[in-house]
C-alpha cells in the first residue's frame, strides 16, 4: 500500500534563491508527524507546495501514490487532502453553522447552482450539525465567525478543514497565540476529530510536538535531516547542531 503521502527530492526556486533543495519525506497513512526547525526553515514553503499554493521547481508530491505537484489547492482537496492556517481563514459575516455548510457542500456532491434551496438540503445540514458538535460549537451555531474567541475561531478552522471528509489532514502552527490551559484543550480536539487520518502539522511549541506527534521531522535549509520518533529525534546530533550550533548532548538543551 503506497503512503498517505510522500515527497521525492522536492525543489522550491524563488529566482537564484534555493528555498527548499530536495526533500524527501515519507508520511504513512494514519501516522502523527510534526514538521520542524529553525526560523526559516522552509517549513511553510513545505506545506504551501503539498496543498498545492505553490508549484515545485522540481520534484514529485503523491497523495495516495498519486501525483499532485503542479495541481491547484482545490482538486488537491477533492482528491482527500485538507490543511488549515497559520492565521484564521473564516467566512467573517456567517454563522458557525453557515461556515460548515460551506466545507461540506462539494464533498457530498453539491455543485453551484442558482435553483437550489441550501435549506433543503438535508445531508449538508446535519454534517454540518455533527461537526458543530465534534468541535464544541454547538452552542455558537448561529454566531457569526467574528464574533468568536480566538479559541473558537481556530476549532471553527480545524471544523472547516476535517468538514470534507479527508483523510489527510495539514495544520499549521495550530495552537499559535493560545494560553497554555486552550494549547492543551486545542491538543485533545485534535486527537479526537483526526483520529484514523493522516496528520501532518508544523508547530513551534515543543511540547505540542511530543504530546501530539509520533513521528517527527526536521527540515532545515529546505532539507529534511530527519525524521523518526520524538526520541530518536531528540538524540540526532545533526538535530542538535541544527538548533544549538554544535552537537551536544540532550541535557544540555537538545530540543525536548
Amino acid at each position: 500500500m503506497s503512503p498517505a503521502l510522500e515527497l521525492r527530492d522536492v525543489h522550491k526556486d524563488f529566482g537564484k534563491v534555493q528555498i527548499i533543495r530536495g526533500a524527501n519525506l515519507v508520511v504513512g497513512r494514519g501516522e502523527r508527524m510534526a514538521i520542524i526547525g529553525p526560523n526559516g526553515a522552509g517549513k511553510s514553503t513545505l506545506f504551501n507546495l503539498i496543498s498545492g499554493r505553490l508549484a515545485p521547481t522540481a520534484g514529485e508530491i503523491r497523495l495516495h501514490g498519486q501525483r499532485i505537484d503542479g495541481k491547484t489547492p482545490n482538486i488537491i482537496n477533492r482528491m482527500g487532502l485538507s490543511r488549515s492556517f497559520q492565521i484564521t481563514n473564516l467566512f467573517a459575516n456567517l454563522s458557525v453553522f453557515e461556515n460548515l455548510r460551506c466545507s461540506v457542500l462539494w464533498s457530498l456532491g453539491y455543485r453551484y447552482s442558482m435553483w437550489r434551496f441550501l435549506s433543503r438540503l438535508h445531508d449538508a445540514n446535519e454534517r454540518a450539525d455533527a461537526v458543530m458538535e465534534q468541535i464544541g460549537l454547538a452552542h455558537k451555531r448561529d454566531v457569526p465567525a467574528m464574533n468568536l474567541t480566538y479559541a473558537e475561531q481556530r476549532a471553527l478552522e480545524i471544523g472547516l478543514t476535517i468538514a470534507g471528509g479527508a483523510e489527510v489532514i495539514l495544520l499549521d502552527e495550530p495552537t499559535a497565540g493560545m494560553s497554555a490551559t486552550e494549547t492543551q484543550r486545542f491538543i485533545a480536539l485534535i486527537r479526537e476529530v483526526t483520529e484514523g487520518k493522516t496528520l501532518l502539522t508544523v508547530e513551534h511549541d515543543m511540547g505540542v510536538v511530543f504530546d501530539l506527534a509520533s513521528k517527527i521531522a526536521v527540515v532545515v535549509y529546505g532539507e529534511v535531516i530527519a525524521c523518526d520518533t520524538p526520541e530518536a529525534v531528540r538524540a540526532n546530533p545533526r538535530v542538535q547542531e541544527a538548533y544549538l550550533g554544535s552537537p551536544v548532548a540532550e541535557a544540555q538543551g537538545a530540543p525536548h
